[in-house]
This record gives C-alpha cells, structure tokens and sequence, in this order.
C-alpha cells in the first residue's frame, strides 16, 4: 500500500517542476529540428546505401548460404535443402533456377528471423541482388535515424544526435553489412531497437516517479501502469535473438541497465529501495519484460517451422515417442536448437579470414566479401583494375573509439555518468562474449552489433570536448571546430575507401596503395 502525504497545491507544483528539472532534463530546441536534422542525416546514408545496391551482380561471401534460405522460406515455409555444390547452387540462384532445390528440411545453424526479412526482399523485388540485399539496406539505413534519435535523448543535444548519426552513416563497416544479405545487421538493428526504447522509457518512468514523489507517495515503485517502451525493448531483443543467437547477450546486458536505471532513478528522488507488496510486483514485470517477452518473440520468429511439416528436426519428438499438442514441436524446436548449439560452439574449421576479439577494435584483419579483375579476366590483377567488397569499419572512427572507450570508462568510474555506463555496458554485450569461445573460429563482421554503441562513445567524448551550454563562447567555438574537423575526418576516411567497399574497379596500383596494413589484404 503506497502512503499519500498530503500537500499544498503550491507547493506540488513547484517540488514536482524542481523534480522533473532534475530527473528528467527538457529535451533541446523544437521537436521540428530534433526530427529534421536526424531525417536529412538518414537520407544521406539511405542514398548512400541504396546507390548500386545490386553490384556486384553475384552472391557474394554468405551469402551463398542465406540468400537460399531465404528463398526456401519464401516457397516452403522453412529453409530447404538445396544443391551442396556451392558454385553450382549460386549461378541458379542467380538465374533463378527452381532446381536449386533438393528434398526435405535443411539444418542451418542461425534463427530464421533474419532470413525471412531477406525473404521479403526477394518476395518484393525477385531473386536478384537487389531484391535479397533489400532489407538489410532498410534495416541499416534505418538504424542511422535511430542512433541520432537515441544519441540526441542521451544529450539532450540535437546537433550531437546528427554528428551520431552521420558517424553511424559513414562507419564503412555498417555500410557494407547494409548492402549485403547477412544476418549480423539484423541483430545490430533490433539491438539497438531494444536500446532506444530503454532510454525512452528511462525518461518517461523518471518523469512518473517525480510525480508520485510530489503527490506524496512514496513507498513503492508508482503506479504507472504498462510501461510498453519496455515491453518493446523485450520484443526488440527477442527478434534480435531470432535473427543471430549472439543477440542472447544484450538480453542480461540491458536486464541490468534497466534495474540499475530504476534504482537510480528512486535515489535521485530521495526515495529508499522498494519494499513489501510493491517489491515482488516489481521483480515479476522486470522478469516479464526481459525474460518472457523476448522468449515469446523468440518462438514466433519460428512460426513457419511450426506451421509446416518439412522443417529439419520438426517431428523428433513424435519419432522419439512424444505425441502431446503443443508441447511435442517445442520440445522438437529445444532438440533442434540444442543441435544449433553444439554446432556454434563447437566450430573451429579454418579460414582465411578469420580473427580474434580482441583485434577487433584495431581492424587488423578485415573480411573480403568480393574479389573480381574486371579487365584481367582472371586472379591477378596487378597489370589490370581491381574490385572488392571489404568489410571494414571507418579507421579515423573506430581508432577514436578506442581512445573514448577509455574516456567513458574512466568518466563512469569517476562520475558514474548514465550515459557512459550505457555505452559501455552495449559494446561488452556485443563484444566480449566472443572472447569466452577465442578456440571458435571468428570473424571481425560480428563487431558490427556493438558499432552504434561504438559511435555513441564518440559522440559522448565530442560533447565533453565542445563543453555544456554554461561553458564560454571561446572554448566552446574551439570544441566545435575540432568537432567538427574530426568530422570532416571520418568523412574523407570514409570516401578514400568507398571503392573499396562497393567493388568499384580501380587501378590495381590504387588499391594496393589503400592498403594500409598486410592484414587488410
């Protein structure tokens, strides 16, 4: 039972604005600019993303694998077996061959999730390369107007939002996992999806606890009803984890953001922890929103493996003498994912291009998609043009980001800033679990979940540099203009590598010049 102290209405008033001044600081300027600027930063990167997104006009690295999937989704319901001859099973992909396909469900190691969006790319726009890379360019563009939209909450600076955005826009990393149809930007998108709607709810959720606070009641968590951002936030991470199960990580990762955000919350309001009946409500819609929820959208993403017959491993429970409704295909679909399991922890298969973790950050060993000598006409190109796809993220930035990880680390011990803490705790979930399996080979692509907590860092450290709206015009112009010269950096990084990244054909000279380490080649 809460307990309602009574008093003055002057009195409300004024603690509750005194309150929601502290707890929740006003958002900057109009909501007209706050959607303007991060708009006209996303169609920049849209344009970007979308300009040729179907060269090369081939399958390129995985997607050799997915983009049959998908296309097994799209006319069985489930991922299908197809020919194991991978250069055979590509060119009739690409031609649209219906015998790429053999009989029975295939075993594939990842979630369906992510393939049934490429699904609907093909489903709309045909089996091209346009059409199966089409959603991972929706989803890539649209997580630019996401990351400005968050960074610009977490600062309450519309102008540091854009600078997220644009970071995000230019990373080359994000750029190349938006125009190719693998699975890793689903799980960055819906990750980052999760994210935003913690930080909306963190805001509203102050702003509720302010006013309890001055409406006298204090003893429980108040009465606020569903809070649904973050049951979106449960969604998000469910369908994060139904696109790659790496996205398991971000599920404890925010868990705990959103306790620690709470608990911080009551603190800053002078009240105590929360106690008696309120106490296992409380606990029951924090397990609610990070456990049952993102299980929930977990098990939907598999509805074309339920609904159909032919999926791989869709009767182990009838042939192992279980015959019970509805609990025979989950135990099906637990047999399955255990067999999913042991597959992911337990490859260690060679390759090229493989790389550990911790190199990750310093790019030292990037992953070429696509090689091609346009005017050679076979693989040596040194007297003729060169042409890759290189997933490799933006060296200005992701050296930077190095160097502000550090920063936020050491300005959370020290301040224990929210926002330093937040970005942090989203590059460990999407990074330092990898660690834990260094014996499973592993590719630096995966990075490219925690990139947009990567950028916020940057745009945290570009603030502290341009110093807060109390601070003097001479050292806050001098912050802006090495802002802004760090942003003219990033861009000039990123437009000496843009053929690099989008298998434009340069002289074979220019690109052994663009590389700048043995390990990129």
């Amino acid at each position: 039972m809460e307990t309602r102290v009574e008093s003055a209405p002057g009195d409300t008033a004024t603690r509750l604005d005194a309150l929601r001044a502290r707890l929740v600081p006003p958002m900057p300027g109009g909501a007209f600019w706050g959607w303007a600027g991060p708009l006209l930063v996303t169609a920049f990167g849209t344009y970007l993303r979308f300009d040729r997104l179907g060269d090369p006009h081939a399958i390129i690295f995985d997607e050799t694998y997915y983009v049959p999937d998908a296309l097994g989704i799209l006319r069985y319901g489930v991922e299908h077996n197809y020919l194991s001859n991978a250069t055979t099973r590509d060119a009739m992909v690409v031609r649209g061959d219906p015998h790429v396909f053999t009989s029975g469900g295939e075993f594939v190691v990842h979630p369906p999730f992510g393939k049934v969006l490429i699904a609907a790319g093909e489903w709309l726009f045909g089996l091209s390369p346009f059409g199966w890379r089409f959603a991972a360019a929706i989803v890539g563009s649209l997580s630019i107007l996401l990351l400005a939209r968050i960074a610009r909450r977490m600062t309450r600076s519309t102008l540091l939002g854009c600078f997220a955005g644009l970071l995000l826009a230019l990373d080359g990393l994000e750029f190349v996992m938006s125009r190719t149809a693998l699975l890793d930007i689903f799980v960055m998108f819906w990750a980052l999806a999760a994210f935003g709607c913690l930080v909306v709810d963190r805001d509203h959720h102050r702003a509720r606890v302010a006013d309890a606070v001055a409406e006298g009641m204090v003893d429980g968590p108040p009465q606020t009803g569903i809070r649904w951002w973050r049951v979106g936030a449960g969604v998000c991470l469910g369908l994060a984890c139904g696109s790659k199960w790496n996205g398991l990580w971000f599920v404890p990762a925010f868990a705990g953001l959103a306790f620690a955000w709470d608990v911080g919350a009551r603190r800053a309001a002078g009240l105590s922890k929360i106690t008696g009946p309120g106490l296992p409500r409380y606990l029951g819609e924090l397990i609610a929103s990070f456990t049952v929820l993102p299980l929930l959208a977990y098990l939907a993403t598999w509805t074309g493996w339920f609904v159909t017959s032919s999926g791989y491993d869709r009767n182990w429970a009838q042939l192992h003498g279980i015959n019970i409704p509805v609990i025979s295909p989950l135990v099906s679909l637990f047999e399955y994912n255990k067999a999913m399991l042991g597959f992911n922890t337990g490859l260690q298969k060679h390759h090229p291009y493989q790389s550990e973790p911790w190199t990750w950050l310093t790019i030292s060993r990037p992953v070429s998609y696509y090689w091609s000598c346009p005017t050679s006409g076979h693989g040596v190109c040194a007297k003729g043009d060169a042409a890759e796809v290189l997933a490799i993220g933006t060296p200005v930035l992701w050296w930077a980001g190095i160097l502000a990880l550090l920063i936020c680390l050491g300005w959370w011990l020290t301040r224990r800033d929210w926002r330093a803490g937040a970005v942090l705790v989203g590059v460990a979930a999407g990074w330092l679990p990898w660690f834990g399996y260094a014996k499973r080979t592993q590719f630096y692509f995966y990075s490219v979940a925690f990139v947009p907590f990567l950028v916020l860092a940057v745009v945290l450290c570009l603030g502290l540099l341009m110093g807060s709206a109390t601070a003097s015009t001479a050292r806050r112009a001098i912050g802006a203009s090495l802002a802004g010269v760090f942003m003219l950096a990033v861009l000039l990084n990123f437009a000496y590598l843009y053929p690099l990244l989008t298998a434009q054909a340069i002289p074979y000279s220019s690109w052994l010049a663009h590389m700048w380490y043995h390990g990129w080649i």
